[in-house]
């Protein structure tokens, strides 16, 4: 379409909904009509100025955006713009749109709050009235959604001025605008409303600093830059970019309330696009507007060339005459087209009708196309208005979460808490500290546990039990016709609950938002504390008496408010009468999403009773654990204690099997009956084995894999489910997609694609950037085209390569023009000092004294700095700060980590899936962004064969562990800080942990126990984990200052580390399970860095970079030998045979080292000569041997810990310890 192609340009200015669609209603909206905002809310306000950015504002309730699901925090702009992520420091916006992050933008411009030009507010609010308020506003503009916010946003532009430049209009002066943007989210699906009051926008254009000329503002969104280019599938939405659309903004209206916008921002209707409410109250309800004869209908972009609107999709043409439909999500009937060639769609190319576009009005949800959003133990049913989700028999909930009746639940979340204690005027401030909680469903009791919380707040909350209560009332015992919590909610609600201490001045504020039921099968919270609470003495104790609250329930909403007492004995005077009984007043609400459209299930009692009793609180000072346990019970509302509470059922008295459901009976009466997929009498339950007592229960081709209370089923090798949920043979499948199925001949995903040619037959093509027959590709090494610029340089990748400009040039490396690029803050300090002492030198004399930075070929800084006069050296971060405990005596440089991923250069996209591994046994090394594979022959290094095995370039690898079991490579990844894991026989890497974590550096595996161990030299401790990243136990967080190496001895179930700390350096071990701790050598040392075992000769082997030696030792015999000395700077090492070999930081290379005749017997110089760091050896088989945890995990419930001869039995920390058993 050449015609949509010429006209690009003008669609980047004339881009406003169609105004066709959007009539505006007769009553404006006033500055009242906004939602509540200032100070007197609790709003948060951004610091005065121009182009500021507010620090995260981390929310409760998660954010969905476009196809996120998971954004927790979110960035507030001076210049009308909120982003999903921090925005880079070196991107100038209001710039080019769309921005390199996520943003939503309701008057995106160069706007300006210094000198008290206007203010700008920001808050997450959980107020009833504030989500009612957002619900109204979102049900006007999408009348077929229910919708029940969790969490609003409230940003709020007041009174902001445009900023004045040297071309700056002086009408402007006195202008200003006022706006408002909410974010609006369930916890399915977020909503944007833009809120532009009456006389709200007195400007439309604001001076740009980088056009220096008066441009319009802009209203849209965009989901983020996917890759490095803009030319990658993130999607974006312009609305309004030109001075006659953003002067209509306050004017219409697409929600039926003029100067009020409401858009879809997050669900799987937005995956390609945002959707615009579509409300249309006709033409005679609107202003007057500018006839626009020539306007393009802006749907979802993906990232092109930013100097047009392109979308992503090409819209099929249709002839003159002929409405184009359009559907909710506001996108023409479409197909992918080439990027090369974007398009747009002219509306004046349709004739106009009236009405251009009409929609499709069969809105009604139902069960075919929602199934997904009901529990697999639920049945889905359809009702006039919708469908509904109700659990089947033998298990509770709400439809949409559902568990067994009867069976113990566990519930894991974070806390996180800013409070102030007594008169105290400093906050105590704790994040991401670990919460769980035990259930014993049949009892109705709660045990919780919140961990690390510190000693000078940890008594003084004693009194709150309640914090975990709200877990006591999600599975209280049910009276007969009563309710509890995860029937009515499912475990998918926010809980706000504020605490008054009657005589204290202050209170507490807890917000707590649950999740539902995770992949694991436990239920997730997030819990927030703020505010104040009394103190109590360290070592007193709180007893709080049997109490009954009342839950008030109306549509989506319940409430409850108690006032109770509670008695604090001081330490000491256990046993006499309590010192003390204070008073204090509970104030909650709890908003939950609820099916309104079966009208046949009873209605809840308005109010129910929650019986509270067996309150029992403490905190260990000694572990800072929190734990709260209490006995819940829900029913009618009665004064005393009724008969019907006498139940066994009710008061926890019945005895049954805790995998039983207890059923009241007459007065005190009862039955016990075992859960779904238990048998017995209730009082004892054994989990029935479906499998053997029913072994055709999976059907032919079958294998049957028995589960506590249930089973699984999987089809044999060969065959494959059906839709009918049977095994079919898969060559019993005609017409063959081999493709599809994978029983192709053609090169591997990476190199090759398989292409369906009908029938049975397929064609085998290579990827770009690689040359063959489809059956075999080889790279093609682009460098030896000329692909870059003269004056760049060319990197060859696998399948791709990137260009970088030399020196005194900048670009892209495609383009490369004379000029420096802006200077880095190392350069610009570097030059500073340069500056003021009169010299262009680092070295002439006049500098004695001074410490000049050193800066890299980047323009970073060096991560080890040294002082030109003293000779001392240290370790720095990303912004030049030297680490403590790092810096070294004159003449010894220390093994410094850079935590700065080198740049990423413009050009085709690097795979980040593994390459898999070919057999045989493999050294994999880590070299910043990437892990490449060197494969031996003998104790030969291919050094022709080596190749990269995985491309992260976001990242700064550190160490490597293989696992020899499973075939994965894991690693340390000190940028984010992480880490990581990926199949050597391909596929994408995968992030295992990415909480709590400093600097994590050597990393180490027992194959044997399953089980990965780390260091960490900023949080200076040694941890454990199993290999999927659950059960993580801290071993060590004492007597380390910078622990490095670390390996492990599977089969005598040692652990053996480094610890560079300058002062005194060591190596020590202790057994798997931290036990039996001691030094093996601390003499003689200098920066020792790698360690690694050889399991065959029992020798544990170092390279220290201090005294430039490999040394081994065998830690059951007496001294150490030095195998070589003279080492430039070795980093990290391993072994195979009778070799070590180790990396090198001066070389850059892999050096191989003959332990028989201490020699260096072999180099490898990598194409690209960066710094190497971590190594290990991928053997092709495992070594002979096994250890106490190989079988059946030791028979332990979570973590098995190899010792010689024997093994512990752990639990991981800030575990409850109720359904884990720790034993020796």
């Amino acid at each position: 379409m050449p015609g949509s192609e010429g006209r690009s340009g003008a669609s980047w200015t004339r881009a406003l909904l169609p105004l066709l669609l959007l009539a505006g209603s007769g009553g404006c909206l006033s500055r009242p009509d906004l939602f509540p905002f200032g100070p007197g809310q609790g709003d948060l306000e951004l610091e005065a100025g121009d182009d500021v950015v507010s620090p995260a504002l981390e929310l409760i309730g998660a954010l969905r955006f476009y196809d996120q699901t998971d954004i927790t925090s979110v960035y507030v702009t001076t210049n009308g713009l909120i982003a999903m992520s921090e925005p880079p420091a070196d991107e100038s916006y209001p710039g080019i749109f769309p921005p390199t992050f996520g943003a939503v933008a309701p008057f995106l411009a160069d706007l300006d709050t210094t000198d008290g030009l206007g203010n700008v507010y920001y808050r997450e609010d959980l107020t009833s009235s504030v989500f009612r308020l957002a619900a109204e506003h979102v049900q006007r503009g999408f009348p077929e959604v229910a919708f029940q916010p969790a969490s609003v946003v409230v940003v709020t532009w007041e009174s902001v001025a445009p900023y004045h430049g040297p071309g700056s209009s002086p009408a402007q002066e006195s202008k200003r605008n006022t706006f408002q943007a909410v974010l609006a989210s369930s916890n399915s699906s977020s909503y944007a409303i833009f809120l532009y009051p009456e006389d709200g926008l007195q400007f439309s254009t604001t001076f740009s600093k980088k056009d220096e000329d008066q441009v319009p503002a802009m209203v849209g969104f965009s989901q983020h830059l996917v890759g490095f280019q803009r030319n990658t599938d993130g999607a974006y939405n312009i609305f309004a970019n030109d001075r006659e659309s953003i002067g209509n903004l306050a004017k219409s209206s697409n929600s039926g309330h003029q100067g009020v916008w409401v858009f879809e921002i997050g669900s799987p209707a937005t995956t390609n696009g945002i959707v615009p409410a579509d409300v249309n109250l006709g033409s005679d309800d609107g202003a007057e507007y500018e006839e626009e004869e020539d306007y393009d209908l802006v749907t979802s972009h993906p990232y092109n060339e930013p100097s047009i609107l392109s979308p992503g999709h090409k819209a099929t043409e249709r002839p003159h005459g002929t409405p184009t439909e359009r559907t909710r999500s506001f996108q023409l009937p479409m197909e992918k087209f080439s990027q090369q060639h974007p398009q747009v769609i002219d509306v004046d190319e349709v004739e106009e009708t009236g009405v251009v576009f009409s929609y499709n009005t069969d809105s009604r949800q139902t069960c075919s196309n929602n199934r997904h959003q009901c529990s697999v133990h639920a049945e889905c049913r359809d009702y006039a208005t919708g469908f509904c989700c109700r659990c089947v028999a033998g298990y509770t909930g709400n439809g949409r979460q559902c568990v067994a009746e009867g069976s113990p639940q566990r519930v894991n979340g974070k806390v996180k808490g800013r409070i102030f204690v007594g008169n105290s005027q400093v906050p105590v401030v704790f994040e991401n500290t670990d919460l769980h909680s035990y259930v014993v469903m049949n009892h109705g009791r709660s045990y919780t546990a919140i961990s690390t919380i510190p000693e000078t707040v940890g008594y003084s909350l004693l009194p709150l039990a309640p914090i975990g209560g709200i877990i006591g009332w999600m599975f209280a015992v049910e009276q007969d016709g009563f309710k509890n919590g995860f029937s009515i909610t499912g475990g998918e609600f926010t809980r706000q609950a504020e605490v008054t201490f009657v005589g204290h001045p202050g209170k507490l504020v807890i917000k707590q938002q649950f999740s539902g039921i995770d992949e694991h099968g436990h239920l997730t919270i997030n819990t927030e504390l703020e505010g104040r609470v009394p103190q109590i003495p360290y070592g007193a104790s709180v007893h709080i008496e049997p109490y009954t609250e009342l839950y008030h329930y109306s549509s989506s909403v319940i409430t409850s408010s108690s006032t109770r007492e509670y008695t604090v004995t001081d330490p000491g005077q256990e046993g006499a009468t309590p010192s003390h009984t204070h008073t204090y007043q509970w104030r909650q609400t709890i908003t939950f999403q609820e099916c309104v459209h079966d009208d046949s299930r009873p209605a809840l009692p308005s109010t129910q009773q929650l019986s509270v009793d067996s309150v029992f609180v403490l905190y260990n000072q000694g572990e800072r654990i929190l734990r709260y346990a209490l006995s819940n019970s829900i029913g009618p509302v009665r004064d005393g204690s009724p008969d019907a509470l006498q139940n066994p059922c009710y008061i926890g008295t019945h005895g049954c099997d805790t995998n039983a459901a207890c059923r009241p009976g007459p007065g005190t009466q009862f039955t016990c009956e075992c859960s779904i997929g238990f048998r017995g009498d209730g009082q004892t339950c054994y989990d029935i084995d479906e499998c053997s007592e029913q072994p055709s229960v999976c059907g032919s081709h079958a294998v049957c894999n028995n589960h506590p209370g249930t089973f699984r089923c999987e089809c044999a090798e060969g065959y494959r489910f059906s839709e009918g949920g049977v095994c079919v043979a898969v060559v019993d499948q005609r017409p063959i997609n081999y493709c599809v199925t994978g029983l192709h001949d053609c090169d591997i995903p990476q190199r090759a694609q398989c292409i369906y040619t009908g029938g049975s037959s397929y064609a085998c093509s290579c990827l770009p950037g690689f040359s063959g027959d489809g059956r075999a590709c080889q790279d093609v090494d682009e460098c030896q085209l000329s692909r870059c610029h003269p004056d760049a340089f060319c990197y060859n990748t696998p399948g791709s390569f990137t260009c970088q400009c030399k020196p005194g040039y900048q670009g892209d490396g495609f383009r490369c023009v004379p000029g420096e690029v802006e200077k880095t803050r190392c350069q610009q300090e570097r030059e500073h000092i340069l500056g003021a002492a009169g010299a262009t030198d680092a070295q002439r004399p006049s500098l004695l004294g001074m410490f000049v930075p050193e800066c890299d070929e980047h323009g970073q800084y060096v991560p080890t700095q040294c002082h030109g006069s003293t000779g001392y050296c240290w370790c720095v971060d990303r912004d030049g700060r030297e680490l403590e405990g790092t810096r070294t005596r004159p003449g010894m440089r220390p093994p410094c980590l850079s935590t700065v991923a080198p740049p990423i250069h413009h050009g085709p996209a690097v795979p980040t899936a593994v390459i898999p591994l070919p057999p045989g046994t493999h050294l994999l090394f880590a070299q910043t962004g990437k892990i490449e594979r060197l494969p031996l022959e003998g104790n030969t290094m291919k050094k022709t064969e080596a190749k990269a095995l995985l491309h992260v370039p976001a990242k700064v690898i550190i160490g490597l562990a293989y696992d020899c079991v499973d075939k994965m490579v894991y690693w340390t990844d000190i940028s984010e800080p992480s880490i990581g894991r990926a199949s050597l026989h391909g596929g994408e890497p995968t992030t295992i942990i990415r909480q709590d974590l400093g600097s994590p550096e050597g990393i180490a595996l027992d194959h044997l126990g399953r089980n990965i161990f780390w260091t960490d030299s900023q949080q200076d401790r040694i941890e454990v984990a199993k290999l999927d990243g659950t059960q993580r136990r801290v071993l060590f967080e004492t007597g380390l200052v910078n622990p490095r190496g670390i390996v492990t001895d599977s089969v005598r179930g040692n652990l053996y580390w480094t610890d560079w700390n300058r002062d005194s350096p060591k190596i020590e071990t202790s057994y798997m399970d931290g036990t039996n701790r001691r030094i093996l050598a601390q003499h003689n040392l200098g920066l020792p860095n790698g360690l690694t075992f050889d399991a065959f000769s029992s020798q544990l082997c170092w390279v220290d970079a201090g005294t430039h030696r490999a040394e081994c030792l065998n830690p059951a015999q007496p001294g150490r030998r030095k195998v070589l000395e003279g080492l430039q700077y070795p980093f990290a090492v391993t072994s195979y045979g009778k070799n070590l070999y180790y990396t090198d930081w001066k070389m850059n290379s892999v050096v191989a080292v003959d332990l028989a005749i201490s020699k260096e017997t072999d180099t490898f110089h990598p194409h690209k000569q960066t710094r190497l760091y971590g190594i290990t050896t991928a053997l092709s088989q495992c070594p002979q041997g096994h250890n106490y945890c190989s079988v059946n995990n030791g028979g332990c419930t979570h973590l098995c810990l190899a010792t010689p001869g024997s093994r512990t039995c752990s639990c991981p920390d800030n575990s409850l310890g109720v359904d884990c058993i720790e034993r020796k």
